[in-house]
């Protein structure tokens, strides 16, 4: 055996943490080649190093501990295929994993901006929407709800995650309801589908054909939203609308991206057709 180095020299050599190669020990992928029975010190021989630069260029190819502790065991070219070929597969997946999370923070930060805009706040506008899919859970809500279990509930009907409500949930007020002009009541709870996404396979999957809509952003949640469809109404009627179906009520901002009550923008789409 040739020379010996203590645990810290090995880690300066390798530049490795001490903890790591203590932990390398435990699980036996690269122990000391003596361990003074008297002192506990861990002493490595110089034939070792191979090992250990075998074990730090598969980590940094991210391959799981307990598969680069199989192959160095018992190292073999057809193994070493197979396990570059696995973690291959393993880091595609992973990239368009973070291509989607790409896109979903491309998109929120859109979105962000786009609400920001205080010259959209406030004016009526008409426009044509395409197809759109949702996943609806048809529930009572008041406005003044807590919406965090109608949130769980559409999560659970619809086998969605968590991860997509941020900023896309909303609210429906029924085609009645309108007609009656009565807004303190929504008749569902709702996330939209993204485009580029297979819809998942629900029963509560519902699609919006491609249709006109009136639209009004404004600051405030679900509980300002009263006065902004007396004004949509009024406007359809001037302009000889009448609803197509339910209205989407869609809040942007709330506590989920700020504390300041100022910031927070609810989006009312009213589907119509010539009356």
């Amino acid at each position: 055996m040739g020379k010996l180095f203590l645990i810290g020299e090995i880690s300066k050599l390798f530049r490795i943490d001490i903890r790591t190669l203590r932990y390398y020990d435990e699980i036996r992928l690269f122990t000391p080649a003596l361990v003074d029975e008297q002192t506990g010190y861990r002493y490595y021989a110089i034939e070792q190093f191979e090992r250990l630069n075998t074990i730090l260029y598969l980590k940094a190819l991210n391959i799981p501990l307990k598969e680069m502790k199989q192959f160095i065991d018992n190292r073999n070219m057809d193994d070493v295929l197979v396990l570059l070929k696995e973690q291959k597969t393993r880091t595609e997946e992973k990239l368009q994993e973070y291509r989607r999370i790409e896109q979903k923070l491309d998109k929120l930060i859109r979105q962000i901006e786009d609400v920001s805009k205080t010259e959209d706040l406030f004016n009526i506008r008409e426009v044509w929407l395409p197809e759109q899919k949702l996943i609806l859970l048809k529930q009572r809500i008041q406005p003044g709800d807590n919406l965090e279990m109608s949130i769980r509930l559409l999560e659970n009907s619809g086998n969605l995650t968590s991860s997509i409500f941020l900023g896309q949930v909303g609210l429906t007020v029924s085609a009645a309801n309108l007609e009656q002009g009565q807004f303190d009541e929504y008749n569902s709870i709702f996330v939209f589908v993204e485009p580029d996404q297979p819809p998942p396979q629900s029963t509560a999957l519902k699609i919006l054909a491609g249709q006109q809509y009136l639209l009004v952003r404004f600051i405030g949640t679900h509980t300002d939203a009263a006065p902004y469809y007396e004004r949509l109404l009024a406007y359809a009627r001037e302009k000889k609308y009448s609803p197509a179906e339910d209205a989407l009520e869609i809040t942007y901002v709330d506590y989920g991206l700020s504390q300041d009550t100022s910031r927070f923008v609810t989006e009312i789409r009213l589907p119509v057709k010539p009356s």
